[in-house]
């Protein structure tokens, strides 16, 4: 995207514009799906892990196909995976939202195997990197090929098992009223409306996504902080913002399955983006030669998720207030990651 040059401050003043207005978009797009879960009857957690993690997702899409067309590895992982640790302490952060802690409150464990499946997903893309790609097929490395085929088969099994669930949860929450429910409008507006606005706010989040990267990366050059340390943290923020406000918005609304499976589900796509990347990428496989912050993302990567699958699996767990064990260690870790990779940029 070419955008005028722009002084640091200018620079910064864009990127809070476009952080509101993908902030606003994000919020109306966590509604417009939780109103559409309705009117299909579709499971929320389904929502959040196949349709709003997509188009909370577009930017990051946009983002690393254009970094691998122009040849950059490190930008392109650094950003895929810096979100991930990102990602799931935004998780972390909506438990604020809740009455108390968010993992005790999906009724099913389609969840617990949404976390299982992106640990696998994390560690094998992390077996690669170790492994290191010696041989390619057009360029590309075999180990995204797997990845994408991963990827596909769990998408297939999740979809697969949320019909077919048989793990039945004792000492559920009671229900509880929403402080912020949905606007009351979207109950009498079509379907097809409710489309179109869904499709409008996507439109939104990707083109001033785009344009929080644009500046992000300005930024970053015009502060002169490292390309690695950046990618990891200021870019992976930038393009994470869309989650941060879909899921705050999703809990707040009591749409606490959506708001868990948003996050898997575009920490997930963030793994596979990995394939069309090498695609694009013409120096050999993408996953090769790559640096020590790519590995250390995807380790906390793993870290996080598996805090937070055993607060899935563990019902009753200690909590700071309404706040969740679960979700208190994550973000302490994923502080630790914040102070990891400025050490080793």
């Amino acid at each position: 995207m070419q955008v005028p040059a722009t002084s640091f401050l200018l620079s910064i003043l864009c990127f809070a514009l476009s952080a509101g207005v993908v902030w606003v978009a994000g919020a109306r797009l966590a509604w417009l799906a939780d109103a559409l879960a309705d009117r299909y009857r579709l499971a929320r957690s389904l929502m959040g892990l196949l349709v709003l993690s997509l188009a909370t997702s577009l930017p990051e899409v946009a983002t690393t196909l254009t970094a691998a067309v122009q040849q950059s590895r490190d930008l392109v992982l650094n950003n895929l995976f810096g979100g991930i640790a990102l990602q799931t302490a935004i998780l972390a952060t909506s438990d604020f939202w809740t009455k108390r802690a968010i993992t005790g409150y999906p009724r099913k464990a389609n969840h617990a195997l949404e976390a299982t499946l992106l640990v696998m997903m994390l560690s094998v893309t992390l077996i690669v990197i170790n492994l290191g790609e010696t041989i390619s097929f057009f360029q590309i490395g075999p180990g995204s090929v797997l990845i994408a085929l991963i990827y596909g088969g769990s998408i297939w099994l999740l979809r697969k098992y949320d019909d077919a669930s048989d793990w039945v949860p004792v000492d559920l929450p009671d229900p509880e009223p929403l402080p912020f429910p949905a606007p009351s409008g979207l109950a009498g507006t079509g379907n097809r409306l409710l489309i179109v606005q869904a499709v409008v706010a996507c439109f939104g989040i990707l083109i001033f996504g785009l344009l929080l990267v644009v500046f992000a990366g300005r930024i970053a050059e015009q502060s002169g902080l490292g390309t690695g340390f950046i990618g990891a943290t200021l870019l992976a923020g930038a393009t994470s913002l869309p989650e941060l406000t879909t899921s705050i918005t999703a809990v707040r609304i009591g749409a606490f399955t959506m708001a868990i499976s948003n996050i898997f589900g575009s920490n997930l796509i963030m793994l596979v983006l990995v394939f069309p990347a090498d695609i694009l990428f013409r120096s050999g496989p993408i996953l090769q030669d790559v640096s020590r912050t790519v590995t250390l993302s995807l380790a906390f990567g793993i870290a996080v998720t598996a805090i937070f699958l055993s607060g899935l699996i563990v019902r009753r767990k200690p909590r700071l207030g309404s706040v969740g064990l679960d979700s208190i260690l994550v973000l302490l870790t994923f502080g630790g990651s914040l102070i990891a990779y400025y050490y080793v940029r």
